[in-house]
Parts: C-alpha cells; structure tokens; sequence
C-alpha cells in the first residue's frame, strides 16, 4: 500500500501542531478536566485538533475523521478509511511541563491501522511508519532492537499506583502511549502493555507504527484490535511490542496475575468465565457490567443501570477504586455523576 501523499500531508499537520503546542507553553495554559484529575484538557488540545483536522478534510474529503478533542461523526462509519487523531497524547504531562507527550495521527482502513505518524514537540522527535514500508525516526530508518534483556515501558501512573509493586523485569515508565509504541517502533523499548483500557485515539498511530516494523498491538485477552467502531475505546488493557518481546511479556503477566479492567462485559468476552455462575445467570444480557480481574478470579465488578445508576459495587477496595477510574472516564461526565453520587469515587 502506497501512501506517500497521506503520510506527506499527516507529518506536515503534526509539525505545525507541535508547533501550535509548544507556543501555547509559552503563554500559559489554563487546564480543565473531562471526568477527572487524570483526564486534563486544555485550549491547545482543542486548536490542535481543530488544525489537524481541518488539513484533512481539505487534503482528503472522503475520509471520516475522529479526534478525541471533536464532536464525533457517525457518517465515519460508513467510509473505509478513516483518520483518527489525538492532538494531544499526555496532556497531563504537558500540562505539567513534562516532555512525555506526542501529537498522534493514525490512518485506519478497513479497521486496520496503516500509517502513523507521532510527533514529540518537546524533544523534536518525528516518526513516522507505514505498513509494508517500515519506520523512521527523523527521516531515518528506524526499527525494532535486538536486546535480549528487554525494555518494558509502562505507564507512569499505573506505576505509581500499583505496578512498582511487582518483580516484572525491564520496567521503564513514561507518559505517552503513543510515544511508547512510536519508539518501541525504533528500537527504544521493546514491548508495552497496560492494566486499564484506552481509546483509538490513543493507540491508532502508535499500533500504525508498530506494524509498519514487523509486530503487533492486541487486546490483553490475545484478540485484535479493530478500529473505526461505533464507540472507540477499546474495553480492556492491550499488550504489545516486537516479536519475542511479546510472547515473553504474556508469559510474565501470566505468571504475575496482574490485574487487567473489561468494560462492557459480555458473555461472549473470555472474561465472562472469571464471573460465578450465579453472575453469570443474572448479569446475563446487562448492558453495564464492568470488572477488574486477574488469575481467574473476580478482583472488583461494577454493574452500572443505562441512566448510569450503580446498581451493585463489590470487590477489593483497591480495586473497586481503580476500576471506578476506568469506567468514569470511558463513560463521561454524566455517568460520573451517578458514580460519584454512589460513593464510589
């Protein structure tokens, strides 16, 4: 597949939004939060988008656009390719002077993840992939390293609160998923994975990226990820990298039991055997069940009415908490609501 005038017109469009980023840092940002603490937005997250997404439509009419930062078109569903951009992946981290954030801009074709481009305005760094191409890193060739002791770069959040309890070997955090997967594309790390959900935005390019050097980005449960679906968040963690990196990182969560979120359970979903029988019996057909579990063993679970009522909260408080987290941010503000009105945030 050649793509050489999208992979043209989607670099030049992360430049002149990282441009657009680093001279909002120089006038002062004010930040506001969607759902919660961890999930900042700010004026550049907006005009960002607002630029990228414009260069688009006039550069591609027909394709569907999504942006995490834009009111979202149904009308992308019906086309075939479809351009899903964050503009800001990390604003927590811009937002606090930190330079772990990338502009992401990802190309989804028939589902399938087939060009990124992530763009780290604080560190200059551009890469840029497509699949059946390979990658580059400032116009370098750029590809997957041959370490045997593998690097495994980790949120930093989900490494402060829980992971640095754990003997994983490798562990590296940082902020950006879209920066993690763009330089394990490069050879910078070798695999990622993540206990809690995220959303196309968040992954499209980087996966885009990770393809385009030979490896694979997938649901914590082995399934693919598809992308361009009626709601774009993926329900559970993802797990990814290189290969060899891959196998080796399943074996160790494995071995560990570290914990893993399912939003949206369904008993077509693995997860569903971690539930009793008696749940499953009666959660059978609910549209809002929600659990965090590890080893086969149910750690929290959450069932949540369509008006965003809890209808049942059980499970480690830790955990409950830690799933709480992920389903109000999938949800949005007015589920949190209901949540917090519950007691459980």
């Amino acid at each position: 597949m050649t793509l050489e005038p999208e992979r043209n017109v989607a670099t030049r469009l992360a430049l002149e939004a990282g441009e657009l980023l680093r001279l909002h840092l120089t006038r002062g940002l004010t930040v506001e939060h969607k759902t919660s603490a961890d999930d900042p937005v700010t004026a550049a997250d907006r005009e960002a988008s607002d630029l990228i997404l414009a260069g688009l439509r006039a550069a591609f009419p027909g394709d569907g656009l999504l942006s995490e930062e834009a009111a979202d078109d149904a009308g992308r569903l019906d086309v075939e390719r479809v351009w899903i951009v964050d503009p800001i992946d990390g604003t927590k981290e811009y937002a606090s002077g930190s330079p772990d954030y990338a502009v992401s801009i990802g190309l989804a074709v028939g589902g399938e993840p087939v060009l990124g481009v992530v763009y780290a305005p604080a560190t200059d760094e551009l890469f840029v992939g497509v699949v059946g191409e390979g990658v580059t890193k400032n116009g370098a060739p750029a590809g997957f390293s041959d370490r045997a002791e593998y690097v495994v770069s980790v949120s930093d959040t989900e490494f402060q609160r829980e992971l640095h309890r754990h003997d994983l070997p490798g562990m590296v955090p940082s902020g950006s998923v879209a920066l993690k997967l763009a330089r394990i594309a490069a050879g910078e790390a070798d695999v990622t994975f993540t206990m809690s959900p995220r959303s196309e935005w968040d992954i499209a390019a980087g996966h885009a990226l990770v393809r385009a050097a030979g490896g694979d980005l997938r649901r914590r449960d082995g399934r693919r990820i598809r992308y361009n679906l009626a709601r774009p968040h993926i329900e559970q963690g993802i797990i990814g990298g290189r290969p060899g990196a891959l196998e080796w990182l399943e074996g160790e969560l494995s071995a560990r039991t570290l914990p893993t979120a399912h939003l949206g359970l369904t008993r077509d979903d693995q997860a569903w055997a971690v539930l009793s029988a008696e749940d499953q019996a009666a959660l059978a057909g609910h549209p809002g069940i929600f659990v965090r579990h590890a080893g086969g063993q149910v750690l929290a679970l959450l069932v949540v009415d369509e008006d965003g009522t809890v209808q049942r909260a059980s499970g480690d408080a830790f955990h409950l908490e830690r799933l709480t987290r992920d389903v109000t941010r999938a949800l949005g503000p007015l589920r949190r609501q209901a949540l917090e009105a519950g007691g459980l945030d």
